[in-house]
């Protein structure tokens, strides 16, 4: 019934009231409409009966019972709670004496109804279905007189017990929800009463999760994770785990807890749901392994392993227990658990070769190549796990999911190394495996981009028999590493030469092919990978497929589009404007420091007076070089930018005035920084050599930074690729030659000088 409760007096418990109130209001106003299967024909719960069930007040209570019996006879009037109710109510079970019915509530003509029909009063519900008994189930509070409110709601009406709220719970799972130990032991004793049918209907009832109160009693207790070492140690002998050692361990547990409870009074509860998450996948998906052990103990060994999407308690622990404690014990209680999978055809092999250990430093093999004798405690959890599932179901690797990836599949995709080495040595012949799209680990390794899994493959000559086998579309491995521009991957591959540069997929495309199909039509970055492979491929003599040069040429050489001309002309118009700027800045630069010089100038009176003091030396005609070539190509190349972000000029001289503008931009850069370098040295030299020695070491970082990863690219590519000392060398002076040339100059004009200086 709706109710609005007010309150004419200023105690403190009065404000309590309107409080509790306004909160019961503002529940029903946001709560989500039940469904229509959801909705009860129950009314609201009276306000004052709903502030009772939360003080636990059962003195309150029965004056509401006897005022409920009272109008059954008399017409209801519009109420109000009296001062001495709130008393009472506040007072909980320590009130003397009894309230009379009368004075419950006191009659205004003026105010909204709140009338107590008579038998309704226990059938109120708030907004989400409670009723009297789940909300003085659900108090967190403590005390015998919440257990008495509770019996007195019982001897009422008895089917309150078993009543479910919109979410299906009954007051057992709300008394389990709050952890309240002698609620739950109370409610139990209620059902006992009835029988002991009743006692294991009540127990076994099931909410709309399909969750038994043992559910939220696994979610409230404290539970932990199994110890490696200590719980291993007491749990195991030379056998395995005895059930003697298991029970004994649960026994040093907490004595009183719910779960110890609920599965006392029905040892068969575990077994709950049939279909759905047990209390035991629920007790390790929480890594409440020492709960887990004690629904083990506590149901005799009969208890359901099930889980949610068709999984069991052995999937879960794979992912969960970090070491192999919970694992072993599974494969030990039911070794079947190995043989199901779930939803999708997932076995728990699968799960563990899944699991990748979370240190990186332990993947990148650092870890794996400690010496034991000085880490005895560490264990290899990853080989552990695989061997224990292994052991337990030996046809395991070759079992497929839905999507027939096989154990092996799994490890790849995940880049799990160990799990790799583990089969290629316990079962060889899974290694050459394929999924449902003819795929081998070596192709998931390179879609997933896991470039261990495929260095690993490259360095092994045992698993040489696989780099050149096809999937169903016929591409390789470095098919599919050059389909995903990996740079890496390719070199992995590309160095190893086991691997056939001729192979074709189905399109009839080689290596070169797929190689020259990732070129952009537009202008690029020389250095960037997709070029540099195809040069690679080049380098090596590797062939195009099956047509007519011709037809290649055609195939891969088409004119762009206007779309395609307009996007790259945008392109090249943003790169110049900000290029342009950079080399104004160099060439205002180079221009001030040639006249600012170190040392300054003679004075007028000195012979050679206004020359520069530190002229005819070395390093001066070096700081000289550098600034006027920093400045000229630092010039020359702004006119070029200045013409390649002209519109005006065709696009094909737009590229040719911008491909040179950048090479001298960064010659400018270089030739700014050795200024930089000499000027330091030569004002410092003389009285602190050391750091004008570290200034000059320091300085070449501006210009090496940025072709870092170039050179790295080509000292990598050049000690993979597939060709001779003397090919690899004139690469690198090539190389060498385009970057650092104003090195040449600068200090070759220097000693120049110096000779003519001398004749």
């Amino acid at each position: 019934m709706d109710a609005k409760l007010m309150v004419a007096t200023e105690g403190g418990n009065v404000k309590k009231l309107k409080d509790l109130q306004k909160e019961q209001d503002a529940m029903a106003a946001t709560s989500k409409k039940p469904s229509k299967e959801d909705e009860s024909p129950a009314a609201s719960i009276n306000p004052l009966l709903l502030a009772s069930a939360r003080e636990g007040s059962w003195e309150a209570l029965n004056a509401l019972l006897e005022r409920a019996d009272a109008q059954a006879q008399h017409p209801p009037m519009e109420i109000l709670p009296t001062q001495e109710y709130l008393e009472l109510l506040a007072s909980g079970s320590s009130a003397q004496g009894r309230v009379a019915a009368r004075d419950v509530e006191e009659g205004v003509d003026h105010q909204p109804a709140a009338s107590l029909a008579a038998g309704a009063l226990l059938k109120g519900v708030t907004p989400d279905g409670d009723t009297a008994l789940h909300a003085v189930a659900r108090s967190p509070k403590g005390g015998q007189h919440f257990l008495k409110y509770a019996g007195i709601i019982y001897d009422r009406d008895r089917a309150l017990l078993f009543e479910k709220n919109h979410k299906g719970d009954t007051p057992l799972h709300c008394a389990a929800q709050a952890g309240n130990f002698l609620m739950v032991s109370h409610l139990i004793d209620l059902a006992g009463r009835e029988g002991a049918d009743r006692k294991l209907a009540l127990l076994r009832m099931e909410n709309k999760r399909h969750e038994t109160a043992l559910h939220e009693a696994v979610r409230i207790e404290h539970g932990r994770l199994l110890d490696h070492n200590k719980d291993r140690r007491a749990l195991f002998d030379a056998d395995g785990p005895p059930e003697e050692r298991i029970r004994a361990f649960v026994d040093q547990q907490e004595k009183r807890t719910l779960v110890k409870l609920l599965m006392g009074a029905d040892p068969e509860l575990a077994n709950y749901p049939k279909d759905g998450i047990s209390p035991l996948y629920l007790a390790i998906l929480l890594e409440k392994s020492t709960i887990a052990l004690t629904l083990y103990c506590k149901s005799s060994c009969n208890l359901s392993y099930s889980g949610g999407d068709g999984q069991n308690a052995l999937h879960v622990a794979l992912l969960r227990d970090p070491d192999t404690v919970m694992t072993e014990l599974l494969v030990h209680w039911k070794k079947s658990l190995s043989t199901l999978v779930d939803k999708d055809g997932s076995t728990p092999l699968h799960f563990a070769a899944s699991r990748v250990f979370p240190i990186a430093w332990y993947n990148m093999g650092f870890y794996k190549k400690i010496t034991w004798p000085y880490f005895p405690s560490i264990p290899n959890l990853e080989s552990e796990l695989l061997i224990i599932v292994y052991k337990a179901n030996r046809v395991a690797p070759y079992q497929a999911d839905k999507n027939g990836s096989f154990p092996i599949h799994v490890a790849a995709s995940v880049g799990y190394r160990g799990a790799i080495e583990f089969f290629q040595r316990e079962c060889p012949d899974s290694v050459g495996l394929r999924d449902a799209k003819g795929r081998t680990f070596l192709h998931v390794a390179v879609e997933k981009g896991r470039v261990g899994i495929v260095s690993y493959v490259c360095l092994s000559p045992s698993l040489a028999w696989i780099l050149n086998m096809q999937d169903n579309d016929g591409n390789t491995a470095l098919h599919l590493a050059l389909k995903a521009r990996s740079f890496w991957m390719f070199l992995r591959l590309f160095r190893n030469r086991e691997v056939n540069l001729n192979l074709t997929n189905n399109d009839g495309e080689t290596y070169l092919d797929v190689s020259r199909s990732n070129l952009p039509f537009e202008m690029a970055y020389t250095l960037n990978p997709e070029n540099q492979i195809y040069k690679a491929l080049l380098s090596v003599m590797a062939n195009h497929g099956a047509l007519r040069r011709d037809k290649t040429v055609e195939k891969y050489s088409r004119p762009p589009t206007s779309k395609e001309q307009a996007k790259e002309s945008d392109k090249l118009k943003d790169a110049t404007q900000t290029l342009i700027v950079v080399s104004v800045l160099i060439a205002t630069v180079a221009f001030s420091a040639t006249f600012a010089l170190p040392g300054g100038y003679r004075a007028d009176d000195h012979t050679n007076g206004g020359t520069p003091t530190l002229a005819g030396s070395y390093a001066f005609d070096a700081y000289m070089m550098a600034n006027a070539l920093g400045f000229t190509c630092s010039t020359i190349a702004t006119v070029g930018f200045a013409f390649a972000a002209s519109p005006m000029c065709e696009l094909r001289i737009r590229k040719l005035n911008f491909v040179p503008s950048l090479l001298l931009l960064s010659s400018s850069l270089t030739c700014m920084t050795i200024a930089f370098a000499l000027g330091v040295y030569m004002v410092l030299a003389p009285v602190a050599r050391n750091t004008a020695v570290a200034v000059c070491v320091i300085a070449p970082a501006v210009f090496l930074f940025p072709n870092m990863t170039d050179f790295f690219r080509y000292f990598i590519l050049a000690r993979f690729i597939r060709q001779g000392p003397l090919q690899m060398i004139a690469r690198f002076l090539q190389l060498g030659v385009l970057a650092l040339w104003p090195f040449i100059v600068i200090f070759g004009w220097a000693v120049l000088a110096r000779i003519l200086h001398h004749r």
